[in-house]
């Protein structure tokens, strides 16, 4: 989790073991049995569920590595908005985070002017740290908030 906290700044506001018989069901996977992290962005307002992301590890069965490269089916990525994203770069480079390029420059789309980079987490997901140009980053903070509500 010190990834999550530490280094992307997100905050745990829930923990739970999720050994129940609703969780079984919902997940489709007889004796399932998960632990769920809730986690927000401090500033920013989490809407009804309190939460932006929740991520769930798989106490039992024990799931398998899979080949998560973005092109694959069923592969999937979170983004992240940031207001610098070079700093945010130095930052986990000097963790030793792994990097898939450097920041490289938005060059087209609604995002144009903006940086962009992936990045791995210590179980190989891809995620993606973007800085869209500072217009489109007030926007999107605007409308969080308004949704919120």
């Amino acid at each position: 989790m010190p990834f999550y906290t530490d280094l992307l700044g997100l905050e745990v506001i829930h923990t739970q073991i999720q050994d129940n018989e609703y969780t079984r069901k919902l997940v489709g996977i007889e004796g399932a049995i998960l632990k769920a992290v809730l986690l927000k962005v401090p500033e920013l307002d989490a809407g009804l569920s309190g939460h932006i992301i929740e991520l769930m590890e798989y106490i039992q069965p024990k799931g398998v590595k899979i080949d998560t490269k973005p092109c694959n089916i069923g592969a999937a990525h979170f983004a992240f908005g940031t207001r610098d994203v070079h700093a945010m770069y130095e930052k986990m480079s000097a963790a030793g985070v792994e990097f898939v390029s450097e920041p490289v420059a938005i060059t087209a789309g609604i995002n144009k002017g903006g940086f962009t980079c992936y990045l791995h987490d210590p179980d190989g997901y891809t995620l993606e740290l973007m800085q869209p140009p500072s217009w489109r980053f007030d926007q999107a903070i605007a409308l969080t908030q308004k949704v919120g509500q």
